[in-house]
């Protein structure tokens, strides 16, 4: 691997690794206002997270038609 190609792999996996700290972060806090939102509302928040899982099933579909085109 030439060295400007391993400078910019460095680089990229630098910033991946931030992005993870702050995704880390920030699903801590999601997972927070998730279990504020069951004490407030179960119901109503079961029904919201029904739909995420069907949309996030469509996404999967969706990517998986991606990735076969090649």
């Amino acid at each position: 691997m030439k060295k400007r190609n391993k400078n910019k792999l460095a680089k990229g996996l630098k910033l991946i690794n931030e992005i993870e700290k702050v995704r880390s972060k920030n699903n801590k806090n999601w997972m927070d206002l998730l279990k504020l939102s069951l004490s407030l509302d179960f119901k109503k928040t079961a029904n919201i997270l029904n739909r995420i899982v069907k949309d996030d099933k469509t996404v999967s579909r969706i990517a998986s038609k991606i990735k076969n085109l090649k």
